[in-house]
């Protein structure tokens, strides 16, 4: 029975700390979204770091590139997990004569946070739609390269995001 108690208090503690690491990432995550005026903002499914579904931001750094980010939320390895990409899309360009068309392409640092933290680079390509309205659809695959904590690859990522797009 003390073994019993032993593991449901020590799954209790790790499970508490991972929630406010959760807590202390969204956190931060939202502030530099309010601080820095996304002029995206939506939801991102599919494989995020491993994770099902992200908050989805992009920051505008002029009229070919971008900073798309992501704050990814789930369960892996047993435990809750938070994941943080923060790529610059280096190539961002019109798809031929159609309006609001656009694929790109960037790469960036990836964190993965569980019991163990988890740093690599991840790249992307991506389509997107801007409609007349302010909602952007896209489509896009993130390969990621992870170096810390395990070196491996992973290029099973795809994913579909949903954004409200700002002053539109």
């Amino acid at each position: 029975m003390k073994l019993f108690s032993f593991v449901v208090s020590n799954y209790l503690i790790l499970n508490d700390l991972n929630m406010k690491k959760i807590l202390v990432l969204t956190v931060v995550f939202v502030s530099i979204l309010s601080s820095a005026r996304a002029q995206e903002v939506g939801i991102r499914l599919g494989d995020v770091l491993g994770n099902d579904a992200a908050v989805d931001a992009i920051f505008s750094i002029g009229d070919f590139s971008r900073i798309h980010a992501d704050a990814s939320f789930g369960k892996q390895f047993g435990e809750s997990t938070v994941g943080l990409e923060v790529l610059y899309d280096f190539f961002y360009k019109p798809v031929g004569d159609v309006p609001g068309l656009n694929w790109y392409i960037g790469v960036g640092p990836s964190v993965l946070i569980a019991n163990d933290l988890f740093l690599g680079a991840s790249g992307e390509i991506g389509i997107e739609y801007h409609f007349d309205f302010p909602l952007a659809l896209g489509a896009d695959w993130r390969p990621t390269f992870w170096l810390i904590e395990e070196t491996d690859f992973r290029g099973d990522s795809f994913g579909i995001n949903a954004r409200y797009v700002f002053g539109k």
